[in-house]
C-alpha cells in the first residue's frame, strides 16, 4: 500500500503529531521514511498502525487509484 503524502501530512497536522510521536507509537523510523519516500510499499498492518496513531481511517491516508 502507498501513502498519499499530502493526505498523510494533513492527518499528522490535525493530530498535532511529529515523526517522533509516530515512532513512539511503534512505527519504525526507517519504515516510515521509506514509505514516505516511496522506496517501499507499506504492509497493510503498518498503514493501519500509522492511521490508528493519527486517529484516522486508513482510507484517509492511502493513495487511491482513479
Amino acid at each position: 500500500m502507498k501513502l498519499d503524502r499530502k493526505k498523510y501530512e494533513l492527518a499528522r497536522a490535525r493530530a498535532c503529531m511529529g515523526q517522533k510521536d509516530l515512532v513512539a507509537a511503534g512505527i519504525p523510523k526507517g519504515t516510515l521514511c521509506g514509505v514516505l519516500r516511496g522506496n517501499i510499499e507499506a504492509r497493510p498492518e503498518t498503514v493501519g498502525k500509522i492511521a490508528k496513531a493519527l486517529g484516522v481511517d486508513v482510507t484517509e491516508i492511502i493513495e487511491t487509484e482513479n
